[in-house]
């Protein structure tokens, strides 16, 4: 079987909507980072090196987008163009939409860490549960392409 446009679209949407995601959380968690050092310095604190990790907390869902691009045009030929979109726009929005709300974690853990200097596991496992999502997101398709 042929894939047509609508399943060449799905193909292409789980790993460019899991970008577009990955590129609005960084646009999210990024100046959070930077206004944390930021405050860090008003207060002639050290700004802590580690709060970088808070800003590319999103960046592995790039990752699970790509990998489900890979499944789903490597089955192509054994799928309909509507499971193709289906399964890669449904995956793509999802993990995408984790990667925002990674960020939304990011920004206020980073915030936290800097004012504290403390929680650093604490606020990566919160970040980590919401990573569990696009994880499921990405096995659960792989198990149907």
């Amino acid at each position: 079987m042929e894939v047509g446009l609508l399943g060449w679209l799905g193909i292409g949407g789980s790993f460019g909507l899991s970008a577009i995601g990955a590129a609005l959380a960084m646009a999210a968690s990024g100046p959070a980072v930077i206004g944390s050092w930021k405050k860090c310095y008003l207060q002639n604190k050290p700004a802590p090196f580690i709060l970088a990790v808070f800003a590319g907390t999103s960046l592995s869902n790039v990752i699970y987008g790509f990998i489900v691009m890979g499944a789903l045009a490597t089955n192509a030929a054994g799928n309909s163009d509507g499971a193709l979109f289906a399964l890669g726009m449904g995956s793509g929005l999802c993990i995408g939409a984790v990667a925002v709300t990674q960020a939304m974690c990011s920004a206020a853990a980073a915030d936290a860490y800097a004012e504290t200097g403390k929680g650093f596991g604490n606020f990566l496992m919160v970040i980590g549960i919401a990573e569990t999502v696009s994880l499921f997101a990405m096995v659960f398709t792989l198990l149907f392409a």
